[in-house]
């Protein structure tokens, strides 16, 4: 599908919620799971529905391949809270693919992942409404590039840098607290995961969507 017409489909759902939709699809919103050297049942968000139903509505199957989702473009999924003040802030850092430190040490940031993942993006926001996602409201849908030069040099900036760190001080020495607009981080249950994934800052979050500026 060309981005155009993804736009088109998803502007269709501003407004709506998305938790009916979730339900048409099947997707699963809680998962029960025994709690690890328990006979415990307990019951987790799947942090994934919204993506998933997004991704079954334009008609994609259900995948975790680092290549952008449809082909040309990637699709994301993020979501907003509303303060009580009425402000609207990002909820949380927009996860972009998986850190694989080899593939990271040996391909330069035109030719890695996070690149072909921001390159061409569509982001949807939808809105946070409690930790039982009662209802999630589609709040806006636009398109990102990765064309402008200022944005473009600091993503490289902070690319090279954690490639640096694994070449010099090893993975386990990249935190979270590196990169201006895009972190390493652990992703994966539980704090004693070893992987970790690049994730985009929510202030570039809430520039990619349009939320809110930042001084470069």
């Amino acid at each position: 599908m060309e981005r155009p017409e993804a736009i088109r489909r998803l502007t269709a759902l501003v407004g709506r919620d998305l938790r009916p939709l979730a339900e048409d699809y099947g997707i699963t919103i809680f998962i029960d799971a025994p709690n690890r050297g328990t006979s415990i049942v307990e019951t987790h968000l799947n942090k994934g529905w919204a993506g998933h139903t997004i991704e079954r509505f334009l008609g994609l199957p259900l995948n975790s391949c680092q290549a952008p989702n449809f082909g040309s473009w990637e699709l994301k999924v993020v979501p907003l809270v509303k303060r009580q003040d009425g402000r609207i802030v990002m909820k949380e850092t927009m996860a972009i693919t998986m850190l694989d430190p080899v593939e990271v040490e040996q391909k330069s940031f035109e030719d890695s992942h996070v690149y072909g993942k921001l390159r061409k993006i569509v982001v949807l926001a939808r809105l946070y409404s409690d930790r039982f996602e009662t209802c999630s409201h589609v709040y806006s849908v636009g398109a990102f590039d990765l064309d402008d030069p200022a944005i473009y040099s600091l993503v490289k900036a902070d690319y090279d840098l954690i490639r640096k760190a694994i070449r010099t001080t090893g993975f386990e020495s990249l935190t979270g607290r590196m990169g201006k607009l895009v972190q390493p981080r652990t992703k994966g249950p539980g704090h004693g995961s070893v992987s970790r994934a690049f994730y985009a800052r929510k202030e570039f979050v809430a520039h990619i969507i349009g939320l809110k500026a930042f001084d470069l």
